[in-house]
């Protein structure tokens, strides 16, 4: 435990954003495997509108600095590859 009242806020700050961007990967990755499910299942209508969603999110992951933009960049090319296979 800190000593020091400015780290003890950043403690709680950091916990704080910690919770959140654990929860904004965690919809992402549900996003990657909805897409992946439906690729699997071969609906592509249905895969290309959950295509879309998920990069918009995957988009405001990178621009928010929660993921890496190349991370972000990658995971859009390897969706929109597999949904152009079927």
């Amino acid at each position: 435990m800190p000593n020091i009242k400015n780290q003890i806020k950043r403690d709680r700050t950091n916990k704080a954003a910690n919770l959140k961007n654990s929860a904004a990967k965690s919809e992402a990755r549900t996003a990657i495997k909805k897409v992946e499910a439906l690729v699997a299942e071969g609906k592509k209508a249905e895969a290309e509108k959950a295509l879309n969603e998920a990069i918009s999110l995957l988009d405001k992951l990178a621009r928010e600095g929660i993921i890496a933009r190349n991370n972000a960049t990658r995971k859009k090319a390897h969706l929109q590859h597999i949904v152009a296979a079927l």
